[in-house]
């Protein structure tokens, strides 16, 4: 897929994490190029112009999807379309052939004056049959041919049509594209307003926030115990730990780099189970199951529209591909508001035995805990170049 963005934006808007709903309170106002705005507003803010651009970002992927199979049924129908072709060629010929025999055949009378005119009136009977066959033949070509050209006709109508599908397909997805850009965009500007000062605030308010949140959901006894996982959930979780540390990037399926849905849809396939790519046809056409119920390999959705997801490590903890800027990590579940969650296998069984993969150092470092001041602009001229 192509949704490559310049650096600039993506390292920018590492800073714009979607994270807690609602935001925790904050303590004062920072009167600066934000505005006068307190942390836990221009926090909002974030979260808003972020949501937004990972909503068009799994638009653009189902689009694409769907780009994707229209491409292929425009391939399959102009295969059948070309071979429709040859056999109607094949059919005007055999008519032709047909025409120039009956031609070569007839003398002009009829064949009962011919059997009374006949030397050998056996030889005559036997034209006549040959006479009577080439008729039938007749009819049957010119029944082939009339199915020919109307398959052929029908065919070339599909064709058109379906390569007129494909180009507004192609068309939407290059405004979703755009759109996806202008909302990065929008996240970029936002930062370059924030002094290092008030990041740094953004970075304590959101972890802290996080903490909370996940300390809530625990309690709430929302998670029940780990279920093991089957051995196709094992493969896709061992996958998707391997992918720790790739960047984030709108649109990517890997080998190099993942959006959410990408790393979840790819590690499925690879474990033999292949999913639908986007976060919204994940929670719409996979088996729902209870979160008391969660065993590694499940996917648990974020959000009302659907438009996060990531895969149950166990143990309250999930592995995402989390934002544009930030890497694959390790993440508590309520980093993000919970939908609910999906099970790819749904008939697979548990494995007997089951031990969890080995996360390397650093593995939940990053991404959805805060402003990394290594990722975020230290002033406004910074992300103006």
């Amino acid at each position: 897929m192509s949704g490559r963005l310049p650096r600039l934006v993506c390292t920018a808007a590492l800073t714009a994490g979607i994270v807690l709903a609602p935001v925790p309170a904050a303590a004062e106002p920072v009167p600066d190029a934000a505005g006068d705005r307190t942390v836990a507003e221009l926090l909002t803010d974030l979260q808003r112009l972020y949501r937004e651009a990972e909503k068009a970002t799994e638009s653009y992927n189902g689009t694409e999807e769907r780009l994707l199979r229209q491409r292929a049924e425009v391939r399959r129908l102009d295969a059948e379309l070309a071979r429709a072709r040859l056999s109607l060629h094949d059919s005007r010929g055999a008519a032709g052939r047909l025409a120039r025999q009956q031609y070569q055949s007839s003398s002009g009378l009829s064949p009962y004056l011919r059997l009374l005119l006949a030397r050998d009136p056996q030889h005559a009977v036997d034209q006549g049959h040959v006479i009577g066959r080439l008729a039938r033949e007749r009819v049957d070509t010119v029944g082939r041919l009339s199915g020919a050209e109307k398959k052929a006709g029908t065919l070339a109508r599909r064709s058109r049509e379906a390569l007129a599908r494909q180009t507004a397909l192609a068309e939407a997805q290059e405004k979703e594209r755009d759109g996806v850009r202008e909302r990065l965009a929008a996240v970029e500007k936002m930062l370059a307003s924030l002094t290092p000062g008030q990041l740094a605030a953004l970075t304590e308010l959101e972890s802290s926030g996080i903490a909370e949140e996940q300390e809530r959901f625990l309690a709430s006894g929302a998670l029940g115990d780990d279920a093991k996982p089957s051995a196709e959930g094992d493969r896709a979780v061992r996958f998707a730990v391997e992918q720790l540390g790739k960047p984030y990037e709108w649109g990517a399926e890997g080998p190099a780099s993942y959006d959410c849905s990408g790393l979840t849809s790819v590690a499925w396939e690879r474990a033999g189970t292949p999913i639908p790519r986007t976060s919204q046809e994940q929670w719409a056409r996979l088996d729902h199951v209870a979160l008391d119920e969660l065993r590694p390999g499940d996917l648990v959705v974020y959000f009302p529209e659907a438009t996060h997801v990531a895969m149950y490590l166990g143990d309250g903890m999930v592995v995402q591909a989390p934002r544009p800027g930030a890497d694959v990590k390790v993440s508590p579940i309520a980093a993000n508001p919970v939908l609910g969650a999906v099970r790819p296998d749904p008939g697979g069984e548990p494995v007997r035995r089951y031990t969890p993969p080995r996360l390397p150092a650093g593995a939940t470092d990053g991404a959805d805990t805060g402003y990394a001041g290594s990722y975020a602009p230290a002033a406004p001229e910074t992300s103006a170049r």
